[in-house]
């Protein structure tokens, strides 16, 4: 059933998954009035970083022994990657890397912790970053292993155990549980949905409520680690020029990468986690390379989904389509990505998996001032092309808060345009967003928006509707329903092919006790549409 998706008009049963929860809103209910929750001072305080010394992020295993474990989605069900690393990061002047060919990538699974009577083998990487600048300090990384397992069951448990049995140096044994079959009727129960994480003590208060709500994925939208943040040693610094005034090139510290996946192993050996890019991936260095680490720490569906690159790809969970796209390299409608998009889209059977959703950095409908229109470029080029295919929600990070719009379509209430969720909140070094745009004197200067990969400006002044004539609004847009400047994460739950329960959780928070919480749907009513064309 690929080609465009079109809406069909129906009513819902008066049998819906709402029935029981008449007090929580859902998309039919709008568009809704925008609201504002007051910032709460006392939140602010100073992001604390954990430190090298915390045994949250010190290294546990000797020799080859394999750490930093994770398991990722491949495209279908029946397919998991395995990662880790084995052998220590060398940091410094003269360092010569670990040889892959050392130590093989072995991967024993099976059904049972004590019959692990399936085998898999694949492939491992060394990375450097490297600078080319006096007083800067080079790194390799340990080996990185990559291990993809076949032939799963659907909404089954699995046990693995990884590493090299010649050396020996194996790990303890773990287990994962496969996601349900594709299908209208068949979803993971808890999908949960994070960005901005970065390694504070704000970040371990995020994991540990989100980890507290059982979730059977992980989506992580851009910004890992904040590595770039630091100095060659390991500290973080405000002021890049004032340190290295010299060289061009940021420093950004590796063993950050290596803490975080210290810390996060706990939580996503066990549960599948699934990145997209953020800016702090950039992380430039020698040779023009850039996303280095990004590209080389994770395993994605790359090739199984039919893309070229490890910044945009696709995967599905169980009737749930998932679009990762990269907003940090080339989106223009003639490049390698819009075309794998559009074949993306026309492949996706609506039947089969009846949810669309799209995720990538920088949000297109923030009402904050931090990163304000500064995807704009991007939004112009795609967003007519995700609209055409009716995608449900659209998750989005680099603005640190939490903002849910309306459905919007090209900054227009319009009741077929999807949800967008900007939950960069996970918290980060960097601290929160906290004023809007709308507010007086919050308003960036268009100069601001500069796209280097469309090669200009498409931020302007808008042309028509009730901010006509200027940048930003002067009161919260239509397009914002509800917009909070605190630390958090968000929860997923597809319940059928119609139904989506949405919730947001805030780090203050008990977990009884929701942030923002609202059913989404994936078809429009005939009142939901009257409704959006009286707005």
């Amino acid at each position: 059933m690929g080609g465009i998706f079109l809406f069909f008009i129906f009513l819902l049963s008066p049998l819906d998954i709402r029935a029981t929860n008449a007090n929580i809103p859902s998309t039919l209910d709008g568009p809704f009035e925008p609201e504002t929750v007051p910032y709460d001072a006392s939140l602010r305080g100073n992001a604390v970083d954990i430190p090298d010394t915390d045994p949250l992020v010190r290294r546990r295993v000797t020799g080859f022994e394999p750490e930093q474990l994770s398991v990722s989605l491949s495209f279908n069900h029946d397919s998991i990657w395995i990662t880790w690393i084995t052998g220590e990061f060398q940091i410094g002047d003269n360092i010569k890397p670990l040889d892959p060919k050392t130590v093989a990538s072995f991967v024993r699974y099976g059904t049972s912790r004590t019959n692990l009577n399936h085998e898999a083998t694949g492939h491992s990487l060394v990375y450097d970053q490297l600078y080319p600048f006096e007083g800067l300090q080079n790194y390799t990384s340990g080996i990185i292993h990559h291990v993809r397992l076949t032939g799963l069951e659907p909404n089954n448990k699995y046990y693995y155990q990884c590493g090299d049995p010649s050396i020996p140096a194996m790990s303890d044994v773990y287990y994962f549980r496969t996601l349900p079959a594709s299908g209208p009727q068949s979803y993971p129960k808890r999908i949960a949905i994070v960005g901005d994480l970065g390694l504070t003590y704000n970040t371990t208060c995020t994991i540990n409520h989100m980890s507290s709500n059982e979730p059977d994925l992980v989506l992580l939208v851009g910004d890992v680690t904040y590595a770039n943040l630091y100095l060659t040693n390991g500290t973080g610094s405000d002021c890049y020029s004032c340190s290295f005034s010299k060289t061009p090139i940021h420093e950004t510290y590796q063993p950050r990468w290596d803490y975080w996946g210290r810390f996060m192993e706990n939580l996503v050996s066990k549960v599948p986690i699934m990145v997209v890019e953020g800016n702090h991936e950039i992380e430039a260095q020698a040779g023009n390379q850039t996303f280095v680490a990004y590209s080389s720490r994770f395993a994605f569906p790359s090739e199984e989904s039919g893309s070229l690159s490890s910044f945009y790809y696709s995967f599905n969970a169980g009737g749930i389509h998932f679009i990762m796209l990269g907003a940090y390299i080339s989106y223009d409608k003639s490049g390698h990505q819009y075309k794998w998009l559009e074949k993306d889209l026309a492949n996706v059977d609506r039947s089969v998996t009846p949810w669309l959703v799209a995720t990538w950095h920088p949000p297109w409908y923030s009402s904050y001032s931090s990163h304000y229109r500064e995807a704009e470029c991007m939004r112009v080029e795609m967003e007519a092309l995700l609209y055409s295919y009716g995608v449900d929600i659209v998750f989005n990070g680099h603005v640190h808060a939490y903002e849910r719009s309306n459905r919007v379509f090209n900054y227009t209430l319009d009741p077929c345009g999807p949800v967008h969720i900007t939950i960069g909140d996970g918290g980060n070094l960097e601290k929160m967003s906290i004023t809007h745009a709308d507010e007086p004197d919050n308003c960036p200067e268009p100069s601001s928006t500069p796209d280097p990969y469309m090669g200009g400006f498409c931020a302007t002044n808008f042309t028509s509707g009730p901010a006509a004539g200027k940048f930003c609004w002067d009161r919260q847009p239509d397009y914002s329903a509800f917009r909070e400047s605190s630390f958090g994460h968000g929860i997923l739950e597809v319940k059928n092919e119609t139904w989506a329960l949405w919730t947001w959780h805030r780090n203050q928070d008990s977990n009884n006790k929701v942030g923002d919480q609202i059913y989404i749907a994936t078809h429009t009513t005939k009142a939901e549409i009257a409704k959006y064309s009286m707005a």
